[in-house]
């Protein structure tokens, strides 16, 4: 169970330092289904995983130079409150409809991820930081729902409402997720616990991961990467849905 941990540790890592996100799309399902916790449980540590792992991977691309902080804090500023009054209604909901509420969602990622370069050809010619700030405010609202730190809803966000480029969106998103997974992961603890150990294992794993992804995504054709992605979200998703929409009706 270690060796399994560390590997997908590392595979969560590697995710977010690469494309920006991904890890809670990646974790939440492992820790349910390899690692054994509730959905509830799972989505407590993957905001503790997740936001831990966006700070490393943030402070990695930052030696880059492509990082622009101040639509990050917009961005992320809008969604902590979010994040924060909402990460407490997950206890007030049935399992299996999380993790279908979970899939439905990839599914809509999964579908911008494949729409990549018409996003880019839509790109304004200045930002708006009124949509700014209302994309920050939704993707905190599902961040603190479901444990998603939003990496592939803040990615597309940045793309098309601010005109960064992929680099510098990857970077910003990071910043994002973890002020999102933190102010998510407060409104958690009020009625969870968290799992340190398996906590710890993962991070330590990530970090090797999220380096190497950093390092890779200014080498690397992103664009690719992101449509076979994209297409491993939508299998898992469709795992997911399999799996859980008859519990709903059992």
């Amino acid at each position: 169970m270690l060796a399994l941990e560390l590997l997908l540790g590392f595979a969560i890592g590697l995710s977010l330092g690469l494309l920006g996100g991904g890890g809670s799309i990646l974790t939440v399902p492992a820790l349910v289904y390899l690692v054994g916790q509730s959905p509830q449980a799972a989505v407590t540590t993957s905001l503790a995983i997740v936001g831990a792992n966006s700070v490393l991977g943030a402070s990695f691309h930052c030696t880059s130079g492509t990082l622009d902080w101040r639509v990050p804090l917009v961005f992320g500023g809008a969604g902590m409150p979010l994040a924060f009054l909402t990460g407490s209604l997950s206890h007030h909901f049935p399992p299996a409809l999380l993790l279908v509420a979970f899939a439905l969602l990839m599914i809509v990622i999964g579908g911008l991820m494949l729409q990549q370069q018409k996003v880019q050809a839509t790109l304004p010619a200045t930002p708006s930081w009124w949509r700014v700030a209302a994309g920050g405010a939704g993707v905190g609202a599902l961040t603190g729902v479901l444990g998603v730190g939003g990496g592939f809803l803040i990615v597309p966000a940045l793309v098309l409402l601010v005109g960064l480029p992929m680099q510098s969106a990857v970077g910003a998103s990071l910043v994002v997720i973890a002020m999102n997974s933190v102010a998510g992961l407060l409104g958690h603890l009020s009625g969870a616990s968290l799992d340190w150990t398996v906590t710890l294992i993962f991070v330590v794993a990530g970090l090797g991961g999220t380096f190497l992804g950093a390092r890779l995504a200014g080498y690397l054709p992103a664009e690719r990467l992101r449509q076979a992605f994209a297409l491993f979200v939508l299998a898992l998703a469709g795992f997911l849905l399999f799996d859980n929409v008859p519990k709903l009706f059992g």
